[in-house]
């Protein structure tokens, strides 16, 4: 194939320099242009090189793919600011979504499998404007499981999608792709075993506790090492779990709450064990009585239990001697045998 298109391109190139001494400039750019058009074949059919198909279009007749990495819900002009003031000024999108065909969908003929904030922001220029705009998409032939890898592979040194999106997409992927083999999940993504835990246990944090953090998506694999032993053994989950739902209520109804990731771990953490037992400890199975003086005021304490007997005498209490003589007297006359 590749010696047919470099025939075609000397064919060629002998056609066009038919007169080179009257015209020298004009047959070296021909030659030139010829060649690198026949060595772009020659890679084409060698398949060093791999022409892929780009198009532009509309993008409502485009729908994310359900296995995308990214909340496409959570996105906002905000989030998106910085795409949309580039596509402004570029006049364009400037680096293609990934999308691959769909048959089974009458409403759309895509699938985007990268590039959820360019078809946001696309689509919000389309309607703050911009009718113009067009959704720049390649399009490739790929299973899920090619798919989900390479969206991965696209986001995973974006700061702008959360660890707590890509850590839920790795869940998700775990049983989908990898039939919840976490070794080999760790192979194919070419990551250690240990990185790839640290977003998994991220995932599986329970939802209350998620919920109580301000913004989830501030939460990152850092905050795991502190989370995950708080809901251990199950007498300490239900405290820290209770405390998460507590702090959520309090931020619905109004209520100050904790602002930054720190500060909801430190509640969590405080409420993971209940408060030491300061003092001595209360004796129990002890019957008390007081005994008071003629104007009302106590006079003595008498606790009494089991074999032993324990009298207090209340300090400055006012009683006399006599009275408190009198006192220990009576008790003297019940219990002594």
């Amino acid at each position: 194939m590749a010696s047919k298109n470099q025939r075609f391109a000397t064919d060629l190139v002998d056609a066009v320099d038919t007169t080179p001494e009257a015209q020298p400039r004009a047959g070296r750019l021909g030659v030139s242009m010829l060649t690198g058009r026949s060595n772009r074949l020659a890679e084409l059919a060698t398949g060093s090189v791999i022409n892929r198909t780009s198009e532009l279009v509309d993008p409502a007749r485009c729908r994310m793919w359900a296995g995308h990495n990214r909340e496409y819900d959570a996105l906002s002009e905000i989030r998106c600011q910085d795409l949309i003031d580039s596509m402004k000024a570029q006049g364009k999108q400037e680096v293609a979504a990934i999308a691959r065909r769909v048959r089974d969908d009458p409403d759309h003929e895509f699938e985007v499998i990268c590039g959820a904030r360019r078809h946001w922001s696309v689509s919000w220029l389309r309607a703050h404007n911009y009718p113009d705009f067009r959704f720049l998409i390649e399009v490739r032939e790929l299973t899920d499981e090619e798919a989900f890898r390479l969206s991965d592979l696209e986001n995973r040194a974006r700061d702008d999608i959360s660890d707590l999106e890509r850590a839920r997409d790795y869940v998700r992927a775990l049983e989908h792709y990898y039939a919840g083999h976490q070794a080999a999940m760790a192979e194919r993504m070419r990551v250690t075993a240990s990185w790839l835990s640290r977003y998994l246990d991220l995932a599986r944090l329970p939802p209350p506790i998620v919920a109580s953090f301000a913004n989830p998506h501030e939460l990152g694999i850092r905050n795991v090492a502190a989370l995950k032993p708080l809901l251990k053994p199950e007498d300490r989950r239900r405290r820290v779990i209770a405390e998460a739902e507590r702090i959520a209520a309090g931020r619905m109804a109004g209520q100050v709450a904790p602002s930054t990731i720190s500060d909801t771990i430190r509640l969590l953490a405080a409420a993971a064990d209940p408060p030491k037992k300061t003092g001595a400890p209360k004796r129990t199975g002890l019957v008390t009585h007081t005994i008071a003086s003629a104007a009302g005021k106590p006079i003595l304490k008498v606790e009494t239990g089991g074999r032993s007997l324990a009298l207090t005498l209340p300090v400055r209490s006012g009683a006399t001697r006599a009275e408190v003589d009198a006192a220990i007297a009576t008790v003297l006359d019940q219990h002594w045998s």
